[in-house]
């Protein structure tokens, strides 16, 4: 019988883009970049600005050398692969994304490929899309399917098959998607804001609900990425899940391995 994979003791709890806001200053350590600011506080960040716009090569190369060692990124794959092409002959579009982030190295910790809502579960497009992607990548991959299809046993059961997370969303569109499911190597938070999308911040009797959900969970890998960033809440709430979640063993700028490494990089 095969031995469930070993869970990290700490969860990654970070936001969706790496923008500070002069009300939270206080929380980071000083950096030579907004990038590496964060990075004293929090150890991944979700890039969701790759889902709208290419970016150069050099310019992950350059985010990859603005953070420590541990830190780790998630890039969202872009909507000419997910919404534009929806998921089907977007081979030499996933070869470009992946040429470019691949320039994060070892930093770059996973793939998120966020579905539009009208993408309903097809057995054959996802089978041959999921291959096609673990043949180019074999790391961590969560996917966030919007269409109620996807909550199937057939539809979980395949991305299990392909190691790949289906992320537990909030606020969910349909009753499971509060939940992880899939792969049971990566557990992947995305938390939007509610009741208001990107605007509502997460009241302490929240954040407590979810702490324990993160560490009720038996994944090997866990990440919360807060993306309810529109009026500035997705810092405070990260910082205070860091507080709350009991596994969590992230000390304030203990990332740093070596101060003289860090670079400017661009913005997200």
């Amino acid at each position: 019988m095969t031995s469930p994979p070993r869970r990290d003791a700490t969860p990654r709890i970070g936001c969706a883009g790496w923008a500070i806001g002069r009300h939270d200053a206080a929380l980071f350590d000083d950096g030579d970049s907004v990038l590496a600011r964060y990075a004293t506080r929090f150890d991944c960040v979700e890039i969701n600005s790759s889902f709208y716009r290419p970016h150069r090569p050099a310019t992950y190369a350059r985010w990859a050398a603005s953070v420590p060692a541990a830190f780790r990124f998630s890039v969202k794959l872009p909507r000419t692969i997910t919404h534009d092409a929806r998921l089907q002959r977007c081979g030499p579009a996933l070869d470009g994304f992946l040429a470019a982030a691949g320039q994060l190295g070892d930093r770059l910790g996973a793939l998120l490929v966020q579905l539009p809502p009208s993408l309903a579960f097809d057995a054959r497009v996802a089978a041959t899309f999921m291959t096609m992607l673990r043949r180019r990548w074999p790391g961590d991959i969560a996917c966030e399917p919007r269409h109620a299809s996807w909550l199937s046993e057939a539809a979980d059961a395949l991305l299990q098959r392909h190691r790949v997370a289906r992320v537990a969303a909030d606020p969910p569109r349909h009753r499971d998607d509060a939940r992880p499911g899939g792969s049971d190597a990566l557990a992947y938070w995305r938390l939007h804001g509610t009741p208001r999308l990107y605007r509502s911040a997460y009241p302490p009797e929240a954040l407590a609900r979810i702490a324990d959900e993160v560490d009720a969970s038996a994944c090997a890998r866990r990440w919360v990425i807060f993306d309810n960033t529109a009026a500035g809440c997705a810092v405070p709430n990260a910082a205070a899940l860091q507080a709350r979640v009991k596994s969590s063993s992230f000390h304030h700028g203990a990332l740093w391995q070596d101060a003289a490494s860090r670079r400017r990089p661009d913005e997200p």
